[in-house]
């Protein structure tokens, strides 16, 4: 199921826009400048075009099934915008428009809507609030970020869309690959457990780089995060451990953290390495990607 976000032949935008600043445009306009080479198909009710393609008014008017559709409308009109998207046979769905449960109860309860709704259409749904996707070695960048890092073998979630905009700048800097980057949102439907099943067995993800503020379902992720570190290092730094810390992580994306010693037993249980800092992440990140791991039967 993963694969048609990961590896999408056709994605539609709903909420293009010909405005530069805006979501709809930038995400329309990185699909463009990073070269991905399957059908883009901007939405907008005024149609017209868009750097170069055509903007159709809606996904009726384009009449074909879509692999993946972002959503970058206002919250009013996100439900239609989804229900529209699952109609044309959409299995992946990201929502990158912010102010559901992360806001108020009302928001949380039309993610749950959303999520549910998807849920019955047989799709999944990434987000919301989530910066959306990048998959180098696909061409892909479903995302508002600001460039699309070059090809590597480092994949990244992150339940911060702002960190994953510093991991772009710092893979840049240091001319550092990224294979795929997964801004995680809300977690109204995927989380990352499911993104740590897929990375196991994804070809171009050599090792495995997190940041959460919180875990959906301890036990599957103990059992998914355990068998993928048997293969690829995984490697997480853990937000929300302080007071004040769970406190922003709860106004950020509605996450509720757990206690800093339950998540310490749990990661090295499944024998995550643990970031303490920003940098840690990356220097171990990097040491994993750029090092052949060790073999043999005396190593610990």
């Amino acid at each position: 199921m993963l694969e048609s976000l990961l590896y999408p032949n056709s994605v539609a935008v709903m909420g293009a826009s010909r405005t530069p600043g805006k979501v709809g445009h930038a995400v329309v306009a990185n699909l463009v400048k990073g070269g991905f080479a399957g059908e883009i198909v901007p939405v907008n009710p005024a149609g017209g075009h868009l750097l170069g393609l055509q903007v159709y008014s809606s996904l009726e008017e384009y009449g074909r099934p879509i692999d993946l559709s972002v959503i970058a409308v206002p919250v009013p009109a996100v439900k239609e915008a989804v229900a529209s998207s699952l109609k044309r046979n959409a299995k992946l769905v990201i929502i990158i428009t912010a102010g559901f449960k992360e806001v108020d109860d009302a928001g949380a309860r039309l993610e749950n809507e959303l999520a549910d709704l998807c849920r019955t259409h047989g799709a999944r749904l990434l987000g919301p609030n989530s910066l959306g996707l990048i998959n180098t070695h696909h061409r892909l960048n479903a995302a508002f970020a600001s460039h699309m890092p070059h090809p590597g073998g480092i994949s990244v979630l992150s339940q911060s869309g702002a960190l994953c905009s510093a991991i772009l700048d710092w893979a840049a800097s240091r001319n550092v690959g990224i294979a795929t980057l997964v801004s995680l949102g809300n977690k109204a439907d995927l989380c990352e457990t499911d993104f740590l099943a897929a990375f196991r067995n994804d070809e171009s993800t050599r090792v495995v780089a997190g940041y959460l503020e919180g875990i959906t379902n301890g036990d599957e992720f103990i059992r998914v995060a355990e068998s993928l570190a048997t293969v690829k290092p995984v490697v997480i730094l853990k937000g929300g451990t302080t007071t004040a810390g769970s406190k922003a992580a709860s106004s950020h994306t509605g996450a509720l953290a757990g206690t800093d010693t339950a998540y310490e037993a749990a990661f090295k249980r499944a024998g995550i390495v643990r970031a303490d800092t920003f940098e840690s992440l990356f220097d171990f990140a990097t040491a994993f990607a750029l090092q052949p791991l060790p073999h043999g039967r005396r190593v610990a």
